[in-house]
């Protein structure tokens, strides 16, 4: 059997999980990325507020939008909540985020950072809720 770097082994823990622990955690993961998605909004530079309005919480067993950054539409998992930017009209958002060279007459546009910043941020708040959310659940789980 080839090696597929333990992603076999990933995947039959994952399977292992009961199903009310996964559901236990769900609440928390949505609340946490709204937390998220909600910095990130107040971050956003304005002009118009259709960059600020594009930035959607998708729940587990979910799709994200279509042309959202980071990655576009795909189907998130399970024990996953994803914090996403950009719609059909709003597709500049990776331009904003990071700048760009190509201003009027050659200028530079400068970069003004929402995203990850808000990501950085929030990130181990997020990771310790979800930690203990993980925790509650397996100990309802067990009785």
């Amino acid at each position: 059997m080839a090696n597929d770097g333990g992603l076999s082994k990933f995947q039959r823990r994952m399977r292992a999980i009961p199903k009310d622990v996964r559901e236990g955690v769900k609440p928390t993961l949505i609340k946490q990325a709204n937390e998220m998605a909600q910095t990130m909004r107040s971050f956003a530079p304005v002009e118009s507020g259709d960059l600020r309005d594009s930035i959607e919480v998708t729940g587990p067993g979910e799709a994200t939008p279509a042309y959202s950054q980071p990655g576009g539409s795909m189907m998130v998992g399970s024990n996953q909540a994803a914090v996403t930017v950009g719609n059909s009209d709003v597709r500049y958002a990776h331009l904003v985020e990071y700048g760009h060279g190509n201003g009027f007459n050659g200028s530079t546009v400068p970069a003004h950072p929402f995203f990850w910043p808000a990501v950085r941020l929030h990130q181990k708040k997020a990771s310790q809720a979800i930690k203990r959310a993980i925790t509650r659940s397996i100990k309802k789980s067990k009785t």
